[in-house]
């Protein structure tokens, strides 16, 4: 199909185009603007704007989610080119930047930014006055081809290309709970005795539900009776005595009054992994960075 165009206004700007390909990605306006830090009027005049620029309609406004138009799915792909294109030059560019001054973003799941990152963060800012260090707290995954940040740090492997991954620990997982839930409902004393318990669930139910079926590990639904998607509000409803949790061990300090439940069982290992491009890694203060968060890190657990 070929699309006819109305005269265009004038060359569009890069941003609308971004704005565009967010808002088609999250399928809402309102999903877009956060992901891109702005509000929702704002991103939809940009997008607005696009439409105007390009002399076509790219989406149908209305109900719960948008819908491209045939105009928008045709042009989408050459957007998106655009937008790879525009990225790896940002990414040579950065790279070549040899200087250890500028902005480096971090992206870490709430957990790792609140608890373990700051101080790691202090010793940059001693070590390198000139860095400027921002911490994006997500429980997403980054997206580093997208410059959503220059490091990352995970919990899986990733799987993009041109990515420089290194496993810096695996941590044991257990089961814990609050001191006061368990004197008053008691302690398992066999894996048998969990389906008996109160549980808080991570993210969804259903999903825990099924990993703990994968190991022998029965649990009706209904005993799921609160679910957090937040590793901060999730340690919290446990010790507050709302369940059984499943926990790494550096999460859980002591005095929180939560303790391990069937301490000799490790219900899985989180690995940790500290991740960036290939093109940024070449940057002097990236690859400050990454050493340093590396060095820190790979200290808190034993490597395989």
């Amino acid at each position: 199909m070929h699309i006819r165009m109305k005269a265009p206004t004038a060359a569009f700007d890069w941003n609308q185009a971004r704005a565009f390909l967010a808002a088609a990605d999250e399928g809402s306006l309102s999903a877009a603007a956060r992901r891109m830090g702005q509000t929702q009027p704002t991103l939809g005049r940009q997008v607005t704007a696009l439409e105007e620029a390009l002399g076509v309609t790219l989406m149908e406004r209305g109900g719960r989610r948008m819908q491209l138009t045939e105009a928008g799915r045709e042009l989408l792909p050459h957007l998106r080119a655009m937008e790879q294109s525009a990225g790896q030059v940002a990414l040579v560019a950065a790279g070549q930047a040899q200087g250890v001054s500028g902005r480096v973003t971090i992206s870490a799941s709430d957990m790792v930014a609140t608890r373990v990152l700051p101080p790691i963060v202090a010793q940059l800012a001693r070590r390198a006055p000139e860095l400027q260090i921002s911490v994006l707290s997500s429980n997403t995954l980054s997206d580093l081809t997208r410059r959503e940040a220059d490091i990352a740090l995970r919990h899986v492997r990733p799987s993009e290309p041109g990515l420089i991954a290194r496993l810096l620990s695996e941590e044991p997982a257990k089961f814990w709970a609050s001191t006061a839930y368990l004197e008053r409902t008691g302690r398992p004393a066999a894996l048998a005795e969990l389906g008996q318990h109160d549980w808080v669930g991570h993210t969804d139910g259903p999903t825990m539900l099924r990993y703990l079926a994968e190991k022998g590990i029965e649990v009706p639904p209904e005993r799921v009776r609160t679910v957090a998607d937040n590793g901060l509000g999730y340690r919290e409803l446990v010790r507050l005595g709302l369940g059984i949790g499943i926990l790494p061990e550096s999460d859980v300090r002591p005095g929180e009054g939560i303790e391990p439940v069937l301490p000799e069982f490790t219900f899985m290992t989180v690995p940790t992994w500290i991740v960036t491009h290939g093109e940024l890694h070449t940057a002097r203060r990236i690859r400050l960075v990454f050493d340093v968060i590396a060095e820190a890190l790979s200290m808190r657990g034993p490597k395989p």
